[in-house]
């Protein structure tokens, strides 16, 4: 008997999520459509309510309230205002609301009415629909919501203050059961109930935020990205409306039953049903959320490069316009001594940008440490800034942040506060108008803002701060001015040549990381200077990116008494003065084919990306000439083929002549530049035999 009034009560009071068979809309059936769509007939008919007026309506407020309301219904549930509408508190007055309250009303009605007599709910989505015929999408769904929290509010002020008020305690007995009893029973409900809602609110956001970017500058409603998010709006609409009913059903149908329980567990899946159906939705609608805010960023950032381009290429009066720009809301740094200071005190002075990601190497910093300090001795007024290039998707808080602040606290210069200070559109411009990749820039500010150049490092590298104020111009009549020499390569790093050359030894300086060829090289080389009775130093220098096998190797030279070697900051220093000339020839458009520098460092650089040696011979008189390892070890086991012309020449000149007729039948050679150190020369001719070389891509994660 129980039973069957439990399905009687059921059949008459419960208004779960039903159609008729002739009002039920039709879902398209494709594999490739979502099970929430419908058909050609059915989005018809649904569009055809859609008659806005231009009413305003500020969904936003309405919202909010809604979301207050149901939160405190359900304590547990989720619903965020995050993203991109804001969120207000409890206070919000909706007097500009009122053309909408009373639609609002009506919808309060709607639904108390046709769900309490178990109408059909999909001619109920649709009575709504023309009742809000006159309002956008956005409003459509938020005032539809906003009754339901209203009616469901109700229910729930009166169910939590019938116990301990009067007045509730009169009402309930007229209106509703006391739910308190029976909380467990309706558990499994209520948490079908809160999925649902929370479902709805987030497409309802979804909703509202693609109707409010119709207003948006930076994007068209009748292109895509908007146009295709848009496509479905009247569908998640409809599902929206339809999912309030059936909860306002579902509410009903608990009123309904009085002191019958439990409910069927069939009514607590029907709603989970229709919470995974309009997660689907919300799921469809957030991927086409996130693609038309990401064109509008990228409008946004275009529109602020554009005038960063424009600003910075304008003439200014000072470079406080320039760095207010680059810094955008930040304006202020720290100084070298590590103290908040205004952009301000970096106005109308030479200025250089120290651009790099979070690796720039402790070498690169120590060495532009010493010129910048040299600065005050030699009288020149110029600061620097590091500005940090990050990426802030994937911004780690404690391994980047700690990188970022240790970086700083070695920096003697004016650093960022913040590592996310440096303007997106500003970064956009640094890498592609001034080429930064990932090996550090220095572009040189004038007082007055002006570029003096695009990369200075290179000419501090290589001549310090004689090159001041690092302009292109400066670097280009210091290389008008510089022949290539031995002094140019080594002079800032081996104190001890100008004696050596006064001396008339020869001099010799070579590289590698075979032990074998060193032991070779250095044994033959000196046995040859020992025949020809002349004075000889050799220098070992070491290899390019190779710091831990060079340092075991410098070890063996100077326990076997084979050489002199430089320690790791010479060696580290005379590669990267090597790449600087490379780069700096490179930044001013210099060839192979008429700049005799840039073909010599190009061949120098050659024999070190190689698998051997290398060497440099050098006499005052005599010049210089250079060889891979292989052909001038070969040369020197060979002594006695040239022994004589040595002797008449000198041994410089006729090693020359013996290396140039000395091509091996099969050579392999390498040059390996970074590619984010300036432009790579298109045409490259081999340091062996003069073919143009391949061009080929290396990756490489270890720089050993």
């Amino acid at each position: 008997m129980l039973s069957k009034h439990i399905t009687h009560q059921t059949s008459k009071n419960s208004n779960t999520f039903i159609y008729s068979t002739m009002a039920r809309p039709t879902p398209v059936s494709s594999m490739r459509n979502e099970h929430w769509m419908f058909d050609d007939a059915m989005n018809e008919r649904i569009r055809s309510t859609h008659a806005p007026d231009g009413r305003v309506v500020d969904v936003t407020q309405v919202l909010q309230v809604t979301r207050n309301v149901l939160r405190h219904i359900i304590p547990n549930i989720n619903l965020s205002m995050n993203g991109h509408i804001d969120a207000s508190d409890d206070q919000t007055n909706l007097s500009a609301v009122d053309g909408a309250l009373d639609a609002l009303h009506k919808i309060c009605c709607e639904l108390s009415c046709k769900c309490s007599r178990g109408g059909d709910a999909h001619a109920t989505t649709m009575a709504i629909f023309n009742m809000l015929s006159s309002y956008s999408w956005g409003a459509k769904v938020v005032l539809t919501l906003a009754a339901f929290a209203v009616n469901f509010g109700e229910f729930w002020l009166i169910a939590q203050l019938c116990t301990s008020n009067p007045l509730a305690k009169s009402v309930a007995l007229l209106k509703q059961p006391d739910i308190s009893e029976h909380s467990q029973t309706l558990k499994s409900h209520f948490d079908a109930l809160s999925k649902l809602i929370n479902a709805m609110f987030d497409v309802t956001k979804c909703i509202v935020e693609l109707t409010q970017l119709h207003s948006s500058k930076y994007i068209s409603i009748s292109e895509p990205p908007l146009s295709t998010a848009m496509a479905h709006i009247h569908t998640a609409t409809y599902w929206i409306i339809a999912s309030v009913v059936a909860c306002t059903g579902q509410i009903t149908g608990i009123i309904g039953m009085r002191h019958v329980f439990p409910i069927p567990t069939l009514e607590a899946w029907e709603l989970s049903s229709l919470a995974h159906k309009v997660s689907s939705i919300h799921e469809h609608l957030q991927s086409g959320l996130r693609l038309c805010y990401e064109r509008i960023d990228e409008k946004k950032l275009m529109e602020a490069f554009e005038h960063f381009k424009r600003t910075i290429e304008t003439p200014q009066v000072d470079n406080l316009k320039i760095l207010q720009n680059i810094f955008g809301k930040e304006e202020n740094l720290l100084n070298p001594d590590r103290a908040e200071v205004c952009i301000n005190v970096l106005r109308r002075k030479h200025v250089l940008l120290l651009i790099s990601d979070l690796y720039i190497s402790q070498e690169e910093i120590r060495v532009l440490e010493d010129v910048y300090k040299e600065r005050v001795s030699s009288g020149l007024n110029y600061e620097i800034i590091w500005l940090p290039i990050v990426d802030r998707t994937t911004w780690n808080d404690d391994y980047d942040q700690e990188k970022f602040s240790k970086l700083q606290s070695i920096m003697s210069w004016y650093t960022v506060s913040q590592h996310v200070a440096i303007e997106p559109a500003v970064i956009k411009y640094i890498r592609g108008e001034w080429g930064f990749v990932k090996k550090p820039i220095a572009v040189t500010l004038s007082p007055q803002g002006k570029v003096l150049c695009p990369n200075a490092l290179n000419m501090m590298w290589i001549w310090g701060n004689s090159a001041f104020p690092f302009s292109s111009e400066k670097e280009e009549s210091f290389w008008k001015a510089t022949p290539w020499t031995l002094d140019l390569l080594v002079g800032r790093l081996e104190p001890n040549l100008p004696t050596w050359v006064s001396q008339q030894k020869l001099v010799c300086f070579y590289g590698g990381v075979k032990m074998e060829w060193i032991e070779s090289f250095t044994t033959a080389t000196k046995a040859v200077a020992e025949a020809l009775g002349i004075g000889i130093e050799m220098v070992y220098v070491g290899k390019k990116n190779a710091s831990e096998r060079v340092k075991k190797i410098t070890g063996l030279i100077k326990e076997k008494e084979l050489s002199r070697a430089w320690e790791d900051n010479n060696v580290w220093f005379f590669w990267n003065l090597l790449e600087s000339m490379l780069y700096s020839k490179n930044q001013h458009g210099k060839t192979i084919e008429n700049d005799v520098i840039k073909q010599e460092v190009m061949t120098m650089l050659g024999y070190d990306s190689s698998k051997n040696g290398w060497a440099v011979f050098y006499t005052g008189s005599g010049g210089m000439v250079k060889a891979n390892g292989e052909k001038v070890l070969s040369t020197m086991d060979k002594f006695d083929e040239w022994k004589n012309l040595a002797k008449q020449m000198g041994f410089v000149p006729a090693l020359r002549e013996k290396l140039e007729g000395a091509i091996p039948r099969h050579h392999c050679t390498r040059l390996i530049l970074p590619s984010n150190g300036g432009r790579i020369p298109e045409r490259v001719q081999c340091a062996e035999c003069g073919r143009p070389m391949e061009l080929n891509f290396l990756y490489r994660c270890c720089a050993e």
